[in-house]
């Protein structure tokens, strides 16, 4: 079951995220899903999935992009890393830390993004493009990711009720 989810992350958030969400997005920013996939799966199955799967799809997106050949898979490696550690770290994982963990991972993300496109630029030529896309596309990141998160702590604990009333389905 996880490897079927795993491969329909890989093969289907790069399409969706380049077709579908052209048309969702807000200002012009659409949430990052392969950022918020790999932090999901780094908070949620440990660092070492969420490193694996920010490789693979940090290589897809590197693939298809006209970007620096490299950048999305160490930076989407590194983040499911960061993620995986942050949720093995907390003692109770509420989608609040979820919040907080994306906002600041998504704000990471982007600003190795941006010192890597704007290198030589003007200072102010940074703090607009900070405050208009950088800190924006943060919050998107932040309020999906914690959205999904949510919609998967709250199937798990219907489950465990489940299981609790009926007991294990086997």
């Amino acid at each position: 079951m996880k490897r079927a989810l795993y491969a329909g992350l890989v093969l289907g958030l790069v399409p969706i995220q380049t077709t579908v969400l052209q048309y969702a997005s807000i200002g012009g920013i659409r949430p990052d899903l392969c950022l918020i996939a790999v932090c999901l799966v780094g908070f949620v199955a440990g660092e070492r999935e969420g490193m694996l799967l920010g490789f693979v799809l940090g290589l897809i997106q590197d693939l298809f992009s006209a970007g620096d050949p490299g950048l999305n898979l160490v930076t989407k490696g590194l983040i499911g890393f960061l993620a995986g550690l942050v949720g093995k770290l907390l003692a109770n994982a509420t989608p609040v830390a979820m919040l907080a963990t994306l906002l600041g991972l998504s704000v990471v993300s982007g600003t190795v993004f941006l010192m890597a496109v704007r290198v030589g630029e003007g200072l102010a030529d940074l703090f607009f493009v900070t405050r208009s896309v950088l800190l924006p596309q943060a919050l998107i990141d932040a309020v999906v990711g914690t959205g999904a998160y949510w919609l998967i702590a709250r199937r798990g604990q219907a489950d465990q009720a489940t299981q609790e009333k009926h007991g294990p389905l086997w």
